[in-house]
């Protein structure tokens, strides 16, 4: 078949990486990139076509849009290019808030044959993977409780600024990277219906969060806790889930940054006739990212073979900002003094 031709829109750090991995696709072709920071007679990447808007990038002809921008817009561009008839990957999250992805559904309703896919990369990795099939095996029993920490030392990444504005980001450290954390809690255990919280800028002062505390109750009655944080001065990645009959523990995530540590999974199974907490345990190291390669993979096949998009479907966004949106609205300070609306409304 012909190479889908691809555009992405925004080219910082995450855009060139995503085009690293497109190029690896035998069906994909990079043909042209946007980014704001270009001037229209500067042409940095070799034998693809460089714009300054991502207007001008959709009056080519495209099969493909990959959304690299900043949350107030991601959506608006997301829109654009189903209107325009092209397939769409959008990063996480999808918006600046949940009305955002709702739009977005809106659009995507009026066009079934395309696919549209949210990169909630981290159900990719090799640890979540593992992981979530020992869960779906049932080897290790059911669920009791899970207990997350994601964080890292400030709101404001290397890529840029924005996101420690609230205008641009619609929030902080939960909205931009506690939100996969968010997102493997849903996929282990599903919706959950009770949420308790408290959010926090008391460190950075910017007007979006530096740490949110929060306690999930699912229908089932399991608990989840969660700190996502940009005061964890050493960067970290730690997932624990209990089970009847045993334990996962997924420690560190393989990054671009590679400040967090190797990514191994540690998986203890139960002694039924101890009392005092000696258990079996076993751990495997992981020592190549293979997340990025997949997750373009699985889109492109979808749209090749016209396949369902399995992980990071537009309802997956939308649940995992309606549960993020629920972490904000439940502290009640925070809701009042930023006027935080409730998500199932």
């Amino acid at each position: 078949m012909n190479k889908l031709k691809v555009g992405i829109a925004g080219y910082g750090i995450v855009g060139k990486r995503r085009h690293a991995y497109i190029g690896m696709h035998p069906n994909l072709e990079v043909v042209a990139v946007c980014d704001q920071f270009f001037s229209s007679d500067f042409v940095s990447v070799p034998g693809v076509e460089c714009l300054i808007n991502y207007a001008e990038l959709l009056a080519l002809s495209l099969d493909v849009l990959f959304v690299c921008l900043p949350n107030n817009i991601a959506a608006e561009v997301t829109i654009a290019g189903l209107e325009k008839g092209l397939h769409v990957f959008c990063e996480k999250p999808p918006g600046k808030d949940v009305n955002d992805i709702s739009n977005v559904i809106a659009a995507e309703e009026k066009h079934p044959h395309l696919k549209l896919k949210y990169g909630f990369n981290h159900r990719y990795h090799d640890s979540v993977r593992e992981a979530l099939r020992i869960i779906q095996s049932g080897e290790l029993g059911d669920i009791i409780n899970l207990r997350g920490v994601y964080g890292k030392s400030r709101v404001i990444p290397f890529s840029g600024g924005w996101r420690s504005k609230r205008e641009l980001a619609g929030g902080g450290i939960l909205l931009d990277q506690g939100i996969h954390m968010v997102d493997l809690m849903r996929l282990f255990c599903g919706d959950f219906i009770e949420v308790k919280s408290f959010i926090s800028n008391d460190f950075w002062k910017h007007d979006v969060e530096d740490n949110a505390y929060a306690i999930l109750k699912d229908g089932k009655g399991r608990i989840a806790m969660l700190n996502s944080s940009a005061t964890q001065w050493q960067h970290k990645f730690n997932l624990e889930i209990s089970l009847s009959g045993g334990y996962i523990e997924l420690h560190g995530i393989l990054s671009g940054s590679k400040s967090y540590g190797e990514e191994k999974i540690v998986i203890g199974i139960r002694d039924e006739d101890s009392d005092n907490g000696q258990m079996q345990s076993h751990t495997i190291n992981f020592l190549q990212d293979n997340s990025w390669k997949d997750e373009i993979f699985e889109f492109a096949d979808a749209i090749i073979n016209d396949m369902p998009i399995t992980f990071g479907s537009s309802n997956d966004a939308l649940e995992t900002m309606k549960l993020v949106f629920k972490i904000y609205y439940n502290d009640i300070n925070w809701r009042e003094q930023f006027n935080i609306k409730n998500p199932e409304n």
